[in-house]
């Protein structure tokens, strides 16, 4: 597989994750696109792996939690861009105050902690394959799953 055929076929799929990620679709093209250059740098290493989506999708991870650019980490877009593929909900406003609730909440966590609750609920992956992406051993993957719930359970507890 050539660079060019992996990113036309992979492109979409690291772009939503990292819009889960980012919680901004800008911000998710720019960490894309700065991951894809080094992808294209290093596409001999990633093609020889066992699995270059997961090499890559590991790179972007790693790229998004040691991001330092300017003020990024204080920017937090509370509305992504709707998806059509979900039916719009009858109260629009209601929907609308939960979303930028849930976003605010995920903004506020470490990116470690973000990043394993989005590649556990929003990517389907399990334990081990999450620990391999961050680089970790299994029981920390579970530990800062554990940390964050808690956290927004505390931050959902206040609300309430």
């Amino acid at each position: 597989m050539t660079y060019e055929e992996f990113a036309d076929a992979r492109l979409g799929a690291l772009l939503r994750y990292a819009v889960m990620l980012t919680g901004d679709p800008h911000q998710a093209q720019d960490l894309v696109q700065e991951t894809m250059v080094r992808v294209q740098l290093n596409w001999r290493r990633v093609a020889r792996s066992d699995a270059p989506e997961r090499y890559v999708r590991r790179m972007l991870t790693n790229q998004f939690i040691d991001w330092r650019r300017g003020s990024w980490a204080r920017r937090v877009l509370l509305r992504g861009e709707p998806d059509e593929g979900v039916p719009a909900p009858v109260d629009h406003a209601q929907a609308a105050v939960d979303r930028d609730q849930v976003w605010s909440w995920l903004s506020r966590l470490p990116r470690r902690q973000r990043a394993t609750l989005v590649l556990r609920y929003y990517e389907d992956l399990p334990d081990a394959e999450i620990a391999e992406i961050l680089g970790c051993a299994v029981g920390t993957v579970r530990s800062c799953i554990s940390r964050a719930l808690a956290t927004l359970r505390a931050e959902y507890v206040e609300v309430c």
